[in-house]
């Protein structure tokens, strides 16, 4: 099926200024080729690592009652969901009925999921969500995601299990394979890369079955640049773009990862190279200052040069 034709269901925040949520996911998509239809989960001015946020946010009922008008024209018809940051566990069981009902009208549905709970600072992670929804993604979002992205932390609290090395890293994984999704990206880690300090890890695994049922697990390692500074929307973005990307590559993880993380760094490059000469020489760029370069990055995000190679494991 080509893009054109391939519709999201994207439910996520909604800022007037910047871009996180369907700001940071809605646009990539479009750029290419997919329909893209955003549930705005929250409509707040900004994002909330500025000093002043206001805003509105959308209750389980109201999501309810706005996908009941998509039922009632019958236009309730998706080939992807996408989710990302939610901070109310009634909210999320929604999206698991919602989720649940468009998998029944098409078996072929493919639910993209950041499972956006919490991060690590200096090695100790903490949740930055409310506590009760990590039950609910482990028991009823996980069970039915066909892709997910999890940080390290997040891969963690959903198996119970801690990661010191790769090894650790591929068998929580395969754990997370077991509890439903066939492709597992672990967008961050903690892991060394052999390339020093400056370099990040993430990991990737995708388990198909065959038609003769036996599986076959394609693994890869992706080390890119770490770019110092605090990006807010990074993980909608590419939540967003590996939808794209796997779409475009079903069968090979590989290209569909080199493509999204490439992007990634193309965008995050341009990104603070503009920041730093808003904030001038010596001075750390703010938060409206550090907002993605998302329109100037169009190309980049439209036919990526790959400048980060994964390696097969």
């Amino acid at each position: 099926m080509e893009a054109a034709e391939c519709r999201v269901l994207s439910i996520q925040s909604h800022v007037v200024r910047g871009y996180v949520g369907n700001k940071a996911a809605t646009f990539p998509l479009q750029v290419l080729g997919f329909e893209v239809d955003p549930v705005n989960s929250v409509q707040f001015s900004n994002h909330t690592g500025y000093a002043n946020w206001k805003g509105q946010v959308l209750n389980s009922d109201e999501l309810h009652e706005v996908y009941e008008g998509l039922k009632l024209n019958n236009v309730n018809h998706y080939d992807y969901v996408l989710t990302g940051y939610t901070r109310d566990a009634s909210f999320l069981a929604m999206v698991v009925d919602i989720v649940q009902e468009l998998k029944q009208q098409n078996s072929n549905l493919v639910y993209v999921c950041d499972p956006v709970m919490g991060d690590k600072w200096d090695g100790e992670g903490s949740m930055y969500v409310p506590k009760d929804l990590l039950p609910v993604y482990r028991d009823k979002i996980v069970p039915i995601a066909d892709i997910i992205t999890p940080n390290q932390f997040e891969a963690e609290l959903l198996t119970g299990r801690k990661i010191h090395t790769e090894k650790e890293a591929l068998e929580v994984m395969d754990m997370l394979h077991a509890m439903g999704p066939e492709t597992v990206v672990i967008t961050s880690s903690d892991l060394q890369s052999s390339l020093g300090n400056d370099f990040l890890i993430a990991l990737g695994s995708q388990r198909k079955t065959r038609a003769d049922g036996t599986r076959v697990t394609q693994r890869i390692r992706m080390e890119s640049p770490k770019v110092d500074a605090d990006f807010v929307g990074t993980g909608d973005l590419f939540a967003a773009m590996l939808l794209a990307w796997t779409h475009k590559h079903p069968n090979n993880l590989k290209v569909a990862c080199e493509k999204t993380v490439s992007a990634m760094q193309h965008v995050l490059q341009r990104t603070i190279k503009c920041a730093k000469a808003q904030a001038g020489k010596g001075k750390k760029p703010n938060p409206a200052q550090l907002e993605l370069r998302m329109v100037q990055s169009k190309k980049d995000i439209e036919n990526p040069e790959i400048i980060i190679k994964a390696i097969e494991l």
